[in-house]
């Protein structure tokens, strides 16, 4: 190949960037050096570096988003003091060192703009630094393989940067493999449902047994299928062909007879190759003692197959000599008494072996099957029972004492619940992982509009998730089951339409709806009959069929994608789109029949449905189930959702979201079809779509805790995973966060929100109790003003609006406000202690706030009901509903308030910037108090029913309120927690202090 000045660019930049050993430095002085030898008439200069990157020089842009993403995620860079990773920060550092101009810098930052994602967050205790760059560097055979194969599927510079930054947290946790004393490691990785979990557990092998973990035991699932999928994405990403093959020869077909994948599988070509088996490159090969079509059984030659041949005899397995030399081996297995039990008869059976062996167990799915869940109040005085499963993963841990366990899941509540005094359980004693919410994915956030500022009438499919995706079901609007079918072969035609006009069709291989009504089999036939019958009647490829279609493109499908997916090519007419419609048809109902029923218990009933998305070429169907469809299996393609059933459990819930994930070319065209309730109805548990907000608010509050936590302080973690129970939220009464014998009882002592909101919400029920809370809040009332102050909020990204409202205002000490508060009754007693312990240091114990700025909000006056209360200036009063008696309101202080509160707390310590409202300013001591007169109940009427002659009824509303402390209000030590905790260990002990201020 002839030399051009392109390819001599970048063959010099290539040996440079390697030869920096990921330090940045200056960057003309290394290119000369490497041009001097072959290429010493290059040019080197910026300038034509700079025409190469506008003029969008593809290999050399790749060359330098590697790099550049590289030195944006390297945590704690020694070359870049102060600079936090993935930042603009970061980014100038790395000029600096490279020493490059402004035009080259600029050229650079828009081919790689800096990747600003968020890290993994990690609640951690104290642990032995080991897994080094230089010791990870230094062995990399598997990660390179994996971090390659990534690459080769479309993975950008950024994701992959950011799944090795996750997967080193999650092993630089685990214990040195190499160390000579035994230890073990629990922890916990928190993924979101349908969020690519196993990419992240994949990375975590392959940086493990590079390490040196010579046995990996993955728990993939309840099910053989969902087994075999776990194994086949190992034995594609990881293994590899030559390990699969094990040295046959692939020409050779009769040494391939029973081979896995050789064949049968129309993926095989896409199968990691290493170029050898790696014990011939230098490297060590991987043994799978399971395969995709066989689980773990008894092994035929006896436990040979799980003796490591030692280099050095006379040296533990363990040792360097020894450990870097042998093979590693890797099992999947069924969550299966039976599978589990035979694994564990046969590593009995090589004791002295065991003690050495370094060994990793990936708990796929760890709260399911998994957790303890026999009440401990049954067992046997001074003895622990077990559930089959728990008690095998206990037994295995026993038998390996060099074993790490690490739990996967996306609804983290039942481990976290785990009893920590119980030394043989799964509880992550050492660390629990909350990864990044991935790029391109789609998640309860992307289907409710989260105190969205918006007024409900100004909400478009631009600006609205729950109006772009959302397709309410409610009793009186009939069921549009037909108008969900519909969507389905609308928006398959539109899939195919698109891959015939240039875009990538490996996402529309499946296409997928789902409806998921009742867990009764019964209901299951005879909803699948039903949708059978419709299907036939449906007309598609009549006149009457097509001009339903051409309806619901036009007043949804078209004008949503316009909005959302205006790169995207669209027909310009419904006649544009119809063969491609016709084509749908014919896919969905091929075999003449157009529906699948999913809820079967056994392997036999799923090897029969012939629903394997890995091993199929096309599934275009509709599919009906229950429980079988709401953990572990996973929906490819899946579009159009269909959606009915509701539980009482938030981590069920959430799991029963297969319409979360990836759905790249077609993330406009996702509906969710889901029951509601009807206004101003009284069944609580009928609207599914307010119970999924309430739990996303569940699961986000828990992550920004974890998060917020997660900072060391004075080199030492604020909070391990011991005491992460009490962060766990509940902002639905009948929504529990997991299922009883699940939850472990936790408690708070002391909850410091500086800066921050803090809005409870367990007010009384009695009447006399709320009368008594209104008598106590009497006198702060008169500081209020009569003259009402106007405050306003900036319009934002999605409306040009600036929002204005009036409230009542008044200033009182600290002191009086906290009289006030600590006297107030709460249906559940203590509620409100972990917060009041913060607030009553404010007095200079802790941190000094000298006033608080009571803000009683105005309505609009048309819907305006003002009311005195106990003779008190005429407040307005507001609605808030405690959903059907109970005593927890879903949110007291409106979005328009509450940001203009926090506006003013945060101007208030912004000298430079100016402040929001000059009449209502605040200094860096004052806190802010949303003052509401709450009446409760579901419409105006009810509000208007607790006055009589102008005053309000004081047993018949609720004095609510939202606090704001200064961002000053903290210690020096900035921790933000404390709390105690009931474990096995203290039984007998009422509470057990675990950490002090």
């Amino acid at each position: 190949m002839r030399n051009t000045p392109a390819s001599v660019l970048l063959e010099i930049h290539t040996h440079v960037l390697a030869g920096m050993l990921n330090v940045p430095s200056h960057f003309a002085r290394w290119a000369a050096v490497a041009a001097d030898d072959d290429h010493p008439d290059a040019d080197l200069s910026e300038e034509l570096f700079h025409a190469y990157l506008v003029n969008g020089d593809e290999p050399l842009r790749a060359l330098w988003s590697r790099h550049l993403t590289a030195w944006d995620f390297a945590e704690d860079a020694q070359w870049a003091p102060g600079t936090p990773a993935r930042t603009d920060a970061r980014r100038a550092a790395v000029y600096e060192r490279l020493r490059f101009g402004s035009d080259l810098r600029k050229a650079l930052d828009d081919a790689v703009p800096v990747a600003k994602v968020p890290g993994p967050t990690v609640i951690t205790r104290d642990f032995t630094p080991w897994y080094t760059p230089e010791r990870a560097a230094a062995r990399s055979f598997y990660w390179t393989s994996y971090e390659q194969k990534l690459r080769a599927k479309g993975w950008s510079d950024a994701a992959i940067a950011s799944l090795d930054e996750a997967s080193r947290a999650v092993v630089e946790r685990l214990t040195d493999p190499e160390q000579p004393t035994a230890r073990q490691a629990k922890g916990l990785v928190v993924g979101y449902v349908q969020s690519g979990k196993t990419a992240n557990f994949t990375g975590v092998t392959a940086k493990a047994i590079d390490a040196g973990y010579r046995l990996v035991i993955v728990l993939g699932g309840t099910l053989n299928l969902l087994r075999a999928q776990t194994q086949r994405r190992l034995d594609m990403e990881l293994v590899g062909q030559e390990n699969i093959l094990r040295g046959a020869d692939i020409a050779d077909l009769d040494s391939l007879v029973g081979m896995d994948y050789v064949g049968d599988d129309e993926d095989w070509d896409d199968f990691v190759q290493h170029g050898a088996l790696p014990s011939v490159l230098g490297a060590f090969d991987i043994e799978r003692l399971t395969t995709r079509d066989k689980d773990y059984i008894s092994l035929a030659q006896g436990i040979r197959a799980l003796q490591f041949e030692k280099r050095e005899p006379t040296r533990p397995l363990h040792d360097p000599a020894n450990l870097h030399h042998a093979a590693a081996r890797i099992l999947v297995v069924k969550k299966n008494k039976s599978v589990l039990t035979k694994l564990v008869k046969d590593l009995k059976q090589i004791h002295g072996l065991l003690g050495e062996l370094p060994a990793l167990i990936i708990d796929d799915e760890s709260d399911q099957a998994s957790v303890n869940t026999l009440d401990p109040k049954k067992w046997e005085q001074g003895s622990t029972e077990r559930t089959a499963i728990n008690g095998l993963l206990s037994h295995l841990l026993k038998l390996l004492p060099r074993a790490q366990y690490v739990g996967y899941t996306a609804t983290p509540f039942a481990n976290v619940f785990v009893d920590p005094g119980d030394d043989e359980d799964i509880f992550p004693s050492d660390f629990l992982i909350s990864l990044p919410r991935p790029s391109g994915y789609m998640g309860a956030q992307d289907f409710h509009d989260l105190d969205l500022a918006i007024p409900r009438d100004e909400r478009s499919f631009a600006n609205s998730q729950e109006k772009a995706h959302i397709r309410d079901i409610y009793e009186s609007t009939g069921d549009r089951l037909q108008e969900a079918m519909d969507a389905f072969v609308l928006s398959g035609a539109l899939k195919l339409y698109r891959a015939d006009h240039g875009v990538d069709d490996g996402p529309f291989r499946h296409h997928t709806m789902l409806v998921h009504q009742s867990v009764r089999k019964d209901d299951h036939a005879e909803l699948a009959l039903r949708i059978n019958s419709m299907w036939h009647q449906a007309g598609y490829s009549s006149a009457v069929g097509h001009e339903r279609l051409a309806g619901l493109w036009t007043s949804d499908f078209s004008a949503v994608s316009e909005a959302r997916a205006s790169d995207l090519p669209a027909p310009t007419s419904y006649e544009d789109l119809r063969p491609y419609v016709n084509a749908a048809r014919q896919r969905i109902g091929s075999g003449g029949q157009p529906v699948v029923v999913v809820n079967g218990d056994s392997d036999r009933y799923f090897d029969q449905l012939d629903l394997d998305f890995d091993r199929t070429p096309h599934v275009w169907k509709i599919l009906v189930g229950g429980t079988k469809l709401s953990r572990g299996f996973t929906v490819e393609g899946l579009t159009i959702t269909y959606y009915r059933r509701t539980t009482q459990q938030g981590d069920t819930l959430m799991q029963m979201g297969r319409w979360f994930g990836f759905r790249p070319g077609y993330r406009d065209l996702v509906r969710l079809y889901i029951g509601r309730e009807e206004p101003f109805g009284r069944n609580r548990y009928a609207d599914l779509y307010e119970a999924y907000e309430a739990i996303c608010r569940d699961e986000e509050t828990f992550r920004e805790q974890l998060a917020q936590y997660a900072a060391v302080v004075d080199g030492q973690p604020q909070i391990t995973p011991m005491q992460v129970p009490p962060l766990v939220a509940q902002h639905l009464p009948w929504i529990r966060p997991s299922a009883r014998n699940k939850m472990f009882n936790a408690e708070l002592v002391e909850i410091r929100s500086p800066g921050r909101p803090i809005e409870p919400a367990s007010y009384p029920l009695s009447n006399a109790a709320l009368k008594r809370n209104t008598e106590r809040w009497r006198p702060l009332l008169d500081s209020l003003s009569a003259v009402p102050a106007s405050f306003s909020n900036p319009p934002d990204h999605s409306s040009s609006l600036t929002r204005t409202f009036e409230a009542l205002t008044g200033t009182v000490p600290h002191s009086d406000l906290l009289s006030v508060l600590a006297q107030l009754e709460w249906e559940r007693p203590g509620h409100f202690d972990p917060h009041l312990t913060y607030l009553s240091q404010l007095d200079g114990t802790l941190a000094k706030v000298d006033d608080w700025l009571l803000l009683s909000p105005r309505l609009a006056t048309t819907t305006r009901t003002e009311a005195r209360v106990l003779g008190s200036l005429p407040l307005s009063l507001v609605r808030r509903n405690r959903q059907d008696g109970k005593a927890s309101f879903g949110r007291i202080a409106s979005v328009e308030h509450r940001m203009a509160a926090q506006r003013l707390i945060d101007a208030a310590h912004s000298p430079a910037e100016t402040r929001p409202d000059g009449s209502a300013g605040i200094g860096p001591t004052t806190g802010v108090a949303l003052l509401y007169a709450v009446a409760v109940g579901r419409s105006h009427t009810d509000v208007q029913a607790v006055v009589r002659n102008g005053s309000a009824d004081p047993a018949k509303i609720v004095m609510a309120f939202t606090l704001i402390p200064p961002t000053s209000a903290v210690s020096a030590d900035r921790r933000l927690v404390r709390f105690r905790a009931k474990d096995s260990r203290h039984m007998h002990d009422a509470t057990i202090p675990v950490s002090s201020p």
